[in-house]
């Protein structure tokens, strides 16, 4: 009886979880996917492109948001089972109150587990794949930029002008600003040309024209016949190298292993290709390894629900006391890893921080249940 008890409580927080994080995340995904329009209206992007790599964001929303929406689910699951005298199955069929704060417990581990695995495996992976993904992608939503009689700014850099633009790619009147290193400007002028496309992305194939290259010492003229503008470094804006979100856990892992006494340096880097310096490395591994702890810690004060009477004049007052002190645990987690930094003590402190507020926590349970040892 007490097995399939517990299996419903267990069904019941896993549902609300399900469900709560999954329209949490499909709230903030469509409101970050807002901001991440100019992937189209600035980089040239397609909307296939858009969408694919604003997907791959979605599991970075999920695990930003477990920690809070296990919380919730705890809070909200555990309080209507009180509202509703569902907590009394529980005391009838003689579960102590220390046996369901531990199974609690047990669920929290299997939350930190969940955290763990999508902080260190599959956030940097999706999140490595969706910027290869956007920098590898050719800038096919390009040709739509370009419109007769005005100029397009394409980029920040390059300004288009053509006077005749026909679907197959033909133009006609063609100018072209780009502004170059040292203040220098190049202009391009072509009576004809063809937009191309290659593997490496689109060039311009002009014709009769000339190029003037402009810059504090003066001009100069050259004028062709026939030749290739290159586009293929049209996509600049998008970031060719990868953030610390993204590296592989086991990188960041080596990196402080190889610098573990240089770990809070400010000037120190490790890395070939992308280098990172070894301040931001400790902090990121900080982050994925030790914040998921707080999760158990919510789980505890949850269970300090069902320490109080359902029909106790400061209920409502506990509760929101209770609610609003989960929630600052859950900023706090959010920034204790800015203290690591400091003094050693004070490091130390802030990497023990979680496992000390679980025993203290756990302790005052202990004795708020005037628990005996048969039952933990």
């Amino acid at each position: 009886m007490n097995k399939l008890i517990f299996r419903k409580l267990y069904f019941d927080i896993v549902t609300f979880f399900a469900l709560s994080s999954l329209a949490i995340t499909i709230i903030v995904w469509v409101i970050q996917g807002v901001n991440l329009l100019d992937i189209v209206s600035e980089k040239g992007h397609s909307f296939k492109v858009y969408f694919l790599y604003s997907t791959l964001n979605i599991p970075k929303i999920f695990s930003k948001l477990i920690i809070f929406s296990y919380f919730l689910s705890l809070f909200v699951v555990i309080n209507r089972y009180q509202d509703n005298n569902e907590i009394l199955v529980f005391w009838i069929n003689g579960i102590k109150k220390i046996s369901f704060i531990n199974f609690i417990f047990k669920i929290s581990l299997a939350f930190v587990i969940l955290q763990l695995t999508f902080n260190l495996f599959i956030v940097p992976y999706t999140q490595n794949l969706a910027q290869n993904y956007l920098k590898n992608s050719s800038i096919d939503f390009f040709p739509k930029l370009i419109q007769e009689k005005k100029f397009s700014k394409v980029t920040e850099n390059l300004n288009i002008f053509v006077e005749k633009y026909s679907g197959d790619g033909i133009l006609e009147g063609i100018y072209i600003k780009e502004k170059i290193e040292n203040s220098g400007n190049k202009i391009i002028i072509a009576s004809t040309g063809r937009l191309n496309q290659a593997e490496d992305g689109y060039n311009f194939q002009l014709y009769n024209g000339k190029i003037i290259n402009i810059n504090d010492k003066g001009s100069f003229n050259l004028g062709f016949k026939e030749t290739i503008y290159s586009l293929s470094d049209l996509n600049f804006k998008t970031r060719k190298e990868i953030k610390l979100g993204e590296s592989k856990t086991s990188f960041l892992i080596s990196c402080l292993e190889k610098n573990l006494i240089d770990r809070k340096s400010l000037k120190l880097r490790c890395g070939n290709k992308d280098t990172f310096l070894m301040n931001d490395i400790y902090e990121e591994t900080f982050k994925r390894v030790v914040n998921p702890i707080y999760i158990i810690i919510l789980s505890l004060i949850s269970s300090l629900l069902i320490l109080k009477s359902k029909d106790s004049n400061l209920k409502s007052i506990f509760k929101l006391l209770l609610f609003l002190f989960g929630f600052s645990i859950i900023i706090f987690s959010e920034l204790s890893y800015k203290f690591i930094n400091t003094i050693f003590e004070i490091e130390l402190i802030f990497l023990t921080l979680p496992i000390i507020f679980v025993i203290l926590f756990y302790f005052l349970i202990l004795l708020k249940t005037n628990f005996k040892p048969r039952y933990l």
